[in-house]
């Protein structure tokens, strides 16, 4: 005869205890009352605004790259299987103009101004151009910059750390992105 079992049911922690989880109400309360208050920021360390403003014009370098690779391999790309691919590149491309529009808001939030001259792109962007002359080429050219965007936004978000969680998740939300893109790209070569 099989014996049944009741489940065991957690009990609430007592709000008294010192472990219990609980909001603070009078902060909760002051935000009701004021709209004066701005909402919180990263430290007031100029220096390091500068330096996190530095690494996000950086990954905003690298997405504005990013476009533009994309989407002159969605012009230029030939063969058999190309339409559908030209299709994905276009979609790719977008992606990456969105990742790029939302590093641009996060610098202004930050006090700083987005460098989208043309004149440094290059020398500022993590990830190459690429003008592959072919299908796989273009393929391996956008997987190279999917993995360096991938490294780079992990190393400045573990550069971030708990200093800026309004930033460290734009760039977990944006790493997310960058992951599929990379593993899409790496199934294209299989």
């Amino acid at each position: 005869m099989a014996q049944t079992h009741e489940p065991t049911l957690l009990k609430p922690v007592p709000p008294s205890s010192p472990t219990a989880m609980r909001l603070d109400d009078k902060a909760i309360e002051a935000a009701r009352r004021s709209l004066d208050a701005k909402a919180p920021e990263p430290p007031a360390d100029a220096a390091w605004r500068s330096d996190l403003v530095k690494l996000l014009n950086g990954a905003l370098a690298t997405e504005v790259v990013c476009v533009l690779r994309y989407r002159r391999h969605h012009y230029t790309v030939r063969g058999l299987a190309s339409p559908k691919i030209a299709e994905e590149f276009l979609v790719h491309a977008n992606e990456e103009l969105a990742h790029a529009d939302r590093l641009a808001g996060r610098i202004c939030q930050l006090g700083g101004e987005p460098d989208f001259s043309p004149a440094t792109l290059l020398e500022r962007s993590h990830a190459a151009y690429d003008d592959a002359p072919d299908l796989k080429a273009m393929i391996r050219a956008d997987l190279i910059a999917e993995r360096v965007a991938i490294e780079t936004y992990g190393q400045i978000i573990a550069l971030i750390g708990d200093k800026d969680s309004t930033t460290r998740r734009l760039l977990e939300d944006i790493l997310g992105d960058e992951q599929e893109h990379a593993d899409e790209l790496a199934g294209w070569l299989a």
